[in-house]
């Protein structure tokens, strides 16, 4: 076998391939005996048919069978012999393929590029510093009485977290227009749910009141006819509502599974969850926060074939998530490869970063850090034991979780090396910016 290894561009690479004929004929010559004796022909008894009448038969396609093989196992030897690192599958063209002569055929593909993790001395990350202070668990008790609150009719003018019942007309240079007009309307302010503008006129009204509201639509707005323009609505308020919110006792502890202990045990429930979701984010933003500023200190070529894998395995996780929420994938389009690319091509090389990190570290999955990580994942259900053990017994589970601990030792690595700074952040900034 002869190897020639062109450079064509950037990751590209072509290789050109010899293969002696001897080798190839002799796989044709063996593999059309092994035909002879199977085959059915008309005028021979079974397994006495000539190897000539198989080869007049049979040749062209066993020919062309066995030179798909043959690039294919020459391809490997070839790469592993030039110590070549394909990333994807090749393409094959087939140069000279004739009895008695030597087989040609090139090979086309992208390599993996070389990568070299520099400037991670000189990256600066805050690592924000957060205490759940007991304000922060009122405030999240307020929330969950607001998720069970009741609504009441008031006699008082509409203010921000009320609802409103309304009837509106909307018009565009004095003609009204398709989706314009609504009767009992139900609308709740402060969730800026409307056009821009449209909410605020109606803070302050009251039952029985008509409103005028000018408002302009947004230039992405999803009807073209009424992109950019200036819109007027007549509002008829028909009703004020305000919210009722549940006592804080026992009762209300019983809605969300809290049996024994009542409000302080609900507390303590809470405040375990927050304590959670807080501890994720911070890891999440933490994360992003370092691996942006990486990429940004490392540009370097990425294979299209790798962008391309990426852009399939995301396009799949959203037809799996359109599959869970519409009931069903099958009549969903095919979405455009665009949609995807630029978070394919984030994801590869972050994948392609943190992946050499890894390997230049020798860093191993810590069995500590891979239990915790269940652990973690585990505490958010009911019986957590449960879950720990399902882990435990499913080896493609604990693979995926050492996948995910190797990762995080990799972002450790990276902050060990790096310039970080504590910063004190209230619970509310930090979580309401996640959200």
């Amino acid at each position: 076998m002869q190897v020639s290894v062109e450079t064509t561009q950037g990751l590209e690479r072509r290789l050109t391939i010899t293969v002696p004929a001897d080798s190839v004929d002799s796989a044709v010559k063996s593999r059309l005996q092994q035909l002879a004796k199977t085959q059915r022909i008309n005028g021979f008894r079974p397994g006495k048919v000539p190897v000539s009448v198989i080869k007049k038969r049979f040749g062209a396609a066993v020919r062309q069978e066995v030179a798909g093989d043959v690039m294919q196992q020459n391809f490997y030897q070839a790469i592993v012999q030039e110590k070549i690192n394909p990333a994807g599958m090749p393409k094959f063209e087939l140069v000279k393929d004739e009895d008695g002569q030597d087989l040609e055929f090139v090979a086309a593909f992208e390599i993996y590029p070389e990568v070299e993790v520099k400037g991670v001395e000189e990256i600066e990350i805050e690592k924000p510093v957060v205490e759940i202070t007991d304000a922060d668990l009122d405030n999240m008790m307020e929330t969950l009485q607001k998720q069970h609150a009741t609504w009441k009719e008031v006699r008082r003018k509409a203010k921000k977290d009320d609802r409103i019942v309304i009837d509106f007309t909307g018009t565009v240079d004095g003609e009204e227009f398709e989706g314009g007009k609504a009767e009992d309307f139900t609308l709740e302010l402060g969730k800026d749910r409307m056009i821009p503008g449209f909410e605020e006129p109606l803070v302050g009204a009251k039952k029985g009141e008509d409103v005028t509201v000018e408002v302009t639509f947004p230039e992405d707005y999803h009807a073209e006819a009424l992109k950019g323009k200036a819109a007027v609505f007549s509002v008829s308020v028909k009703k004020v509502e305000g919210q009722e919110l549940p006592e804080v006792d026992e009762e209300f502890a019983k809605l969300f599974g809290v049996d024994e202990g009542g409000v302080e045990a609900l507390k303590a429930e809470v405040r375990k969850n927050m304590e959670r979701e807080l501890s994720q984010t911070l890891k999440t933003t933490l994360k992003e926060d370092v691996i942006s500023k990486l990429i940004e200190k490392n540009e370097f070529d990425v294979p299209e074939a790798l962008i391309e894998q990426e852009v399939n395995a995301l396009r799949e996780q959203a037809k799996q998530r359109f599959s869970q929420q519409a009931g069903g994938a099958q009549n969903m389009p095919e979405l455009p490869a665009e949609l995807f690319k630029d978070n394919a091509l984030r994801r590869v090389r972050i994948g392609l970063l943190l992946g050499e990190i890894i390997k230049q570290n020798e860093l191993k999955a810590d069995d500590d850090k891979v239990m915790a990580l269940i652990e973690t994942s585990a505490s958010a259900y009911e019986d957590p034991q449960e879950v720990i053990d399902y882990y435990k017994g499913n080896e493609e589970l604990m693979n995926q979780m050492r996948n995910v601990a190797l990762e995080e030792q990799a972002i450790e690595w990276v902050l060990e090396n790096a310039k970080t700074q504590d910063v004190t952040k209230a619970f509310d900034e930090v979580m309401n910016k996640q959200a």
